[in-house]
């Protein structure tokens, strides 16, 4: 327990992160939430050859160099820029724990000027909805100078990570590795890589601006870069990618001209075997992963374990995480570990680190990129589209090809009465730009807290304002009753498709069954039509519908007959792409009661409205903890002076009422004497009437023989009913829900005070 300490008190080290101690029953540590700015430690930095020098260096050969531990680099661009990030790092620390621990966190906010929340992505937070951390949805914001802790179960175990949930924070550092391992005997030594695109111009919130009303620059409108099926990405500026954090930045990327900025360096011992665990922490791009020389072996994806797929590299996502072993088993060296978003024009971003072998010198990597080749071609994992063009020599692994490790999970059944199926199309209807939704609908999150004050969400759905045809705006939900088999189609179709979108469940893992995807040409793999299983209807054609009433095209594959799905050992995720034009079919059983919400992974899309809430089996609830926060609306009045006036004139209808009553409750002075004559008249003749009783009964008792006095046996020897008191018997438990559960257990006597 005495480690457990140490970690605890290094947590605020911008170098530790926080490793919980196998043998504890629970885990508490916080995260403190502040701003920073990149490049800069007691002034300004700048990069040069892997390391850092303080503004006024003029001459790097004898200068101390600054600590780049100490340092948010980024990609090393000199102009500082804003970040938003938990205990002073970027990424922040990272969190790791054991299987079944209790967890705490204490999130404190110190922004000045802006509100935080956490999320815990991948975790089922089964019987704790409340700490999912999704503002205006599981719990109110965390203002300035406040202080929130989570508490839940570390389930299930895998690869997870944390980041804030308001606006696009998580886009501007706010996020972070949290790991879940298993009691294993012998675990594989491992390794942590967070992967994200990067803006060193300007913070995430202009960037959503932008992306929706259009990026000029010198005067020339910015084109938005396509991928490999001509499909284009959001509008979103990414100069360069991260690694844990680090980048740097090409000034010509063809020729391999850069700023020097340092970057992050796994190292490795020569013929070990080693785990990576690699978290999709970007805001929009795709990237490619892959080592140099080296093949990798997939064997976990979203937490949840697959059979072990060897491939040249694999495409992850914002949300996704992809676990794989290392085999370190070339010549004692230094290696690229690339990272490549999947752009083809005009541009392409890259990210980069190395992995160095143990007596390998401090030097950048002379090795090159695997070369595909028409009779050795490049396996890749996870495509959002079928094929490569024909020319790439790729061969591609789809997300559904990949089989789970477990034979005893497999997807739900369909039962009679306990069988939904949902269509749900994720898509910019009526223009490419704007506003995101789901099947015609952009979520407007409420202005309480959904889960805790669901009485008082007011901007829900008007069905006259939404159709098939139609755009609105609202509180989105779909309510799921508990223990049904629900099936659910995620569509990117219609006339809003746009890029792959990554879709994460809150929640779930969920089960996915099958993928559909596009036509493509045969040679360049351009997209050439949608999926023709789909039925978009609206009365016009595919390509012109908003896709928001779509169902399958033959009626005979609803109520779960869809043919080709994998039920034995389907795969379980809950971040998943839809494909371009095509589709998802996934499963869930709903059997863990929350208000959870579904949504695009990329920032910029979840922020236009491409969310939605799932409200399941609401009645099953857990208990809130006491005290939760609440939150609202407050509305004053017209004006203040009318307020003002209304509230003097309810204080005096109160006190007219309060004097009213006490006039009804107060006998008048003048009976007063009158009444109290009376009562005791009625007084003197009662003791006049027990006077004469008394003395007749005394003379009978002697004038009559003496007999045995009968026994009297009452039914009720005692009654004590009061006024607004059940007998004990029927008594309804008054003690508020708040007072039990798992919130509310003492567990003070279980932490090691340190």
């Amino acid at each position: 327990m005495l480690t457990s300490c140490i970690l605890l008190l290094l947590l605020m080290s911008p170098v530790f992160g926080y490793v919980c101690d196998k043998s504890a029953t629970i885990c508490e540590t916080s995260l403190v939430i502040n701003h920073r700015l990149t490049m800069y430690r007691d002034g300004a930095l700048y990069p040069e050859n892997g390391k850092l020098y303080r503004y006024d260096v003029t001459n790097t050969t004898n200068a101390e160099p600054v600590p780049i531990e100490d340092v948010i680099t980024a990609d090393g661009w000199e102009n500082n820029r804003l970040v938003v990030v938990a205990n002073e790092t970027l990424p922040g620390p990272d969190i790791i724990v054991f299987e079944g621990q209790t967890v705490v966190i204490h999130v404190k906010n110190s922004l000045l000027s802006d509100t935080v929340t956490i999320h815990w992505h991948g975790l089922h937070q089964s019987e704790t909805p409340f700490m999912d951390g999704v503002p205006f949805v599981s719990q109110c914001p965390i203002m300035s100078g406040q202080t929130f802790t989570y508490k839940f179960k570390a389930f299930p175990p895998g690869t997870f990570w944390y980041h804030s949930h308001v606006g696009a924070q998580r886009v501007d550092g706010l996020l972070g590795a949290f790991i879940i391992r298993k009691y294993e005997q012998n675990p594989l030594p491992e390794h942590i890589l967070q992967i994200q695109d990067w803006n060193h111009d300007y913070e995430a919130d202009k960037g959503y601006y932008l992306m929706k009303n259009g990026i000029v620059r010198n005067r020339t409108k910015y084109i938005p870069s396509q991928s490999l099926d001509g499909s284009f990405f959001s509008l979103f500026e990414a100069q360069s990618g991260l690694i844990n954090g680090k980048g740097r930045y090409y000034y010509n990327l063809e020729k391999g001209i850069h700023n020097g900025a340092p970057l992050e360096v796994y190292n490795v011992k020569q013929n070990s075997s080693y785990r990576f665990r690699v978290i999709g922490v970007g805001a929009l791009f795709p990237f490619r992963i892959s080592i140099d020389y080296h093949m990798l072996t997939v064997i976990e994806t979203d937490g949840y374990p697959i059979e072990p797929t060897v491939a040249e590299s694999f495409i992850i996502n914002p949300g996704e995480r992809f676990d794989f072993v290392l085999e370190a088993n070339k010549s004692i060296g230094n290696y690229w570990i690339r990272g490549k978003t999947l752009e083809v024009t005009p541009r392409h971003t890259i990210a980069e680190a190395i992995l160095r072998y143990e007596s390998a010198p401090e030097t950048e990597p002379e090795s090159t990129q695997t070369i595909c080749m028409e009779n050795d071609k490049c396996v890749v994992i996870n495509c959002p589209f079928s094929f490569y063009p024909k020319h790439e020599f790729t061969q591609c692994i789809l997300i559904d090809q990949l089989k789970s490790i477990s034979s005893n999970d497999p997807a739900p059944a369909v039962e009679e009465g306990k069988f939904k199926e949902y269509f749900l199309n994720f898509a910019f209807p009526g223009t490419i730009t704007f506003p995101g939704s789901i099947n015609g609908i952009s979520l407007e999150l409420p202005t309480v807290s959904g889960l805790t004050q669901p009485r008082e969400i007011s901007n829900t759905c008007d069905k006259v304002d939404c159709g098939e045809q139609r755009l609105c705006s609202c509180t989105n939900s779909l309510s799921l009753q508990h223990g049904d088999t629900v099936q659910m189609v995620f569509l990117n179709m219609g006339k809003g498709l746009g890029w792959s979108h990554p879709v994460h469940m809150h929640g779930h893992s969920f089960y996915v069954l099958k993928m559909g995807y596009a036509t493509y040409n045969d040679t360049t793999g351009n997209f050439i039509a949608q999926n023709p299983d789909i039925d978009c209807k609206g009365g016009v054609p595919p390509n012109e519908s908003f896709c928001n009433a779509a169902s399958w095209k033959d009626p005979a594959w609803l109520n779960g007959n869809v043919p080709g799905l994998e039920l034995q050992y389907p795969l379980r995720k809950d971040t998943v792409i839809v494909p371009s034009g095509g589709y998802v079919v996934v499963r869930i059983k709903a059997d863990n009661p929350g208000l959870w919400i579904m949504h695009c992974h990329i920032a910029l899309h979840a922020n236009n409205g491409m969310e939605m809430l799932l409200n399941e089996s609401f009645s099953h609830l857990p208990e809130i903890p006491r005290h939760f926060p609440t939150c609202g609306n407050f509305k004053l009045g017209d004006n203040y002076t009318q307020a003002a006036e209304e509230e003097k004139q309810e204080a005096e209808e109160k006190k007219q009422e309060t004097e009213e009553k006490k006039q009804e409750d107060t006998i008048p002075m003048q009976g007063f004497y009158t009444v109290v004559g009376v009562l005791a008249g009625v007084v003197f003749l009662q003791f006049l009437v027990i006077i004469v009783i008394i003395g007749m009964h005394l003379l009978s008792e002697l004038n009559r023989k003496k007999v045995p006095e009968p026994k009297i046996i009452h039914q009720n020897p005692k009654i004590e009913t009061e006024i607004g008191r059940e007998p004990e018997s029927e008594q309804i438990n008054q003690t508020p829900p708040t007072e039990g559960g798992f919130f509310n257990q003492s567990y003070q006597t279980e932490i090691t005070k340190c």
